[in-house]
């Protein structure tokens, strides 16, 4: 399996100081993704967790919804001149009787590390239908719960540890457990890995829980937790209009700024018991 860092020499220069020391650098190499042995797409990720990657995005493209739908997901021959398996390559083989992803879904070029959405096909196939209704879960969750979690990810967060250069996405228990912890250098990638534990795990849909993002909530990662049946998801920086709109349109709650002891709730307030104490919220313009 591919190395999740790698070392190189920097010429680093502090108040005029010049020094050499060796930085560890977060990796980031491709990652083809086949289904039933034809290629789906390429995506830009960090090496480690690979078969929950390509299973949290199958969950995210609508392709399957239960453990039970994936036969299997095995390592492709993706080797170097020298003969050594860079595995970059992964077929997930679906169940019998699950159908094989539509043409549409089909990505002509590389999902970039930074946008889990470019290359989609077509723009229609953004807005997946979800196979779970989130706007009925009864997840409840207090505020200062919810401001202890990004603590309690970066306390967890190992590889960043070393590098630096690495996002973040947890999945807790309404109690504030942490329940799964991933790293990628893309935002989306850490979301399919933990959308695709728990599929593997067979805990899809994942009613009752918060996902947390070391990042902003754009549009793609609120699409990832409705497809997954996730209720709530939080992030330590800004949503989009999309996004926002999105969430509300599916029932997720949608925090935002989550940082200290203070945040934006977007929507989905009840869940924190703050429907009733905030002003009702403008209309959209």
């Amino acid at each position: 399996m591919g190395r999740v860092t790698s070392r190189r020499r920097v010429v680093r220069v502090v108040d005029g100081t010049v020094t050499e020391p060796v930085d560890t650098l977060v990796a980031e190499e491709p990652l083809e993704i086949r289904v039933n042995g034809r290629a789906l797409t390429i995506t830009m990720r960090t090496p480690g967790d690979d078969f929950d990657l390509a299973a949290g995005f199958l969950v995210s493209e609508g392709v399957v919804q239960r453990g039970e739908h994936v036969a299997g997901i095995r390592y492709c021959a993706g080797a170097t001149d020298d003969g050594v398996n860079t595995y970059n390559v992964v077929d997930v083989v679906l169940a019998a009787g699950v159908p094989a992803p539509d043409p549409s879904l089909e990505r002509n070029f590389y999902t970039t590390s930074s946008c889990g959405l470019c290359g989609k096909a077509s723009l229609d196939a953004v807005r997946t239908t979800a196979a779970w209704s989130v706007a009925q879960d009864p997840l409840r969750v207090e505020p200062d719960l919810i401001a202890e979690l990004p603590d309690r990810l970066r306390a967890a967060q190992r590889v960043f540890d070393r590098t630096g250069g690495l996002h973040a996405a947890g999945l807790f228990s309404a109690a504030g457990e942490l329940l799964c912890l991933r790293e990628d250098v893309g935002r989306h990638n850490a979301v399919d890995k933990v959308v695709g534990w728990a599929l593997r795990s067979g805990r899809v849909p994942l009613r009752g829980t918060v996902l947390l993002v070391s990042g902003r909530a754009s549009f793609e990662l609120v699409q990832k937790a409705v497809m997954a049946g996730v209720p709530a998801l939080a992030a330590v920086s800004a949503p989009s209009s999309l996004a926002v709109d999105l969430a509300e349109d599916n029932g997720l709650t949608l925090v935002g700024f989550l940082r200290g002891a203070s945040m934006n709730v977007y929507t989905g307030a009840h869940r924190l018991g703050l429907a009733d104490r905030a002003p009702a919220a403008p209309a959209r313009s």
